[in-house]
């Protein structure tokens, strides 16, 4: 898969919060053109030593092909099935710095999803898009990268204020920094935790959320990420 080259690695602090404001200009927000059929799971862990971080990359799709979007059982129509999964390790380069963190796990990110030979639609990433201090988080800087509609679906909120949404699932509130809609916290399944998505690129809100949704076919967090997940915490482990 071909991956934009937008700058170097080798940044001091500074630079790379600097940074991040310029590029958080470039992100795109547009609806989804079709639904995607194919879906990209990303995440990624410190290795045990906590000297590598390794990312894995889970492509899904469906047998039919199928994402359904609309209506009250928007849902996947047929099940996924794995259709590609990539790994990386890599050295660790970057401390952890909270609204930094994509300066620290893009790089290896990135290496997974270049060994993909499959093209996704779409990338779901384990987490921010735009619900960032600089509007830039790691799945709005990734989805630069990829030039693909990339969604962020986070476990827990990094800035910005909102109310709990209602118990079932499919609830969802908007999650507001001042005036500035930056994302929603959606209830995935009923009486769990919700997740905090945002547009990381080339989707709009609304997408994210249907998308988010229709991927939560059993669990809290969305298919694919959840997929990548477990890979990567094995790869932790191994």
């Amino acid at each position: 898969m071909k991956i934009n080259k937008l700058h170097s690695w080798n940044l001091s602090y500074s630079q790379a919060a600097q940074l991040q404001k310029r590029l958080a200009c470039k992100v795109q927000f547009k609806p989804l053109k079709k639904p995607p059929k194919l879906i990209a799971g990303l995440d990624c862990a410190l290795s045990s030593d906590k000297k590598r971080i390794i990312a894995c990359v889970v492509v899904l799709g469906t047998p039919d092909g199928v994402l359904k979007l609309s209506g009250p059982s928007a849902s996947l129509r047929a099940g996924f099935e794995v259709v590609e999964i990539k790994n990386s390790v890599g050295k660790l380069n970057f401390p952890y710095i909270p609204g930094l963190l994509s300066f620290r796990e893009a790089p290896a990110c990135i290496a997974a999803v270049e060994k993909l030979k499959i093209e996704p639609d779409l990338f779901l990433i384990d987490g921010q898009g735009i619900a960032h201090p600089r509007r830039l988080g790691l799945a709005a800087h990734l989805g630069l990268f990829f030039d693909k509609p990339t969604i962020g679906c986070a476990k827990s909120r990094l800035t910005g204020c909102f109310e709990e949404p209602p118990l079932e699932k499919g609830a969802y509130c908007l999650l507001r920094d001042r005036d500035e809609i930056i994302g929603a916290v959606v209830r995935t399944r009923t009486n769990v935790k919700p997740v905090f998505v945002s547009v990381g690129n080339k989707c709009l809100l609304e997408d994210a959320i249907k998308i988010t949704l229709a991927c939560a076919v059993k669990y809290r967090l969305p298919e694919p990420t959840r997929l990548a997940h477990q890979m990567v915490s094995k790869k932790r482990i191994s």
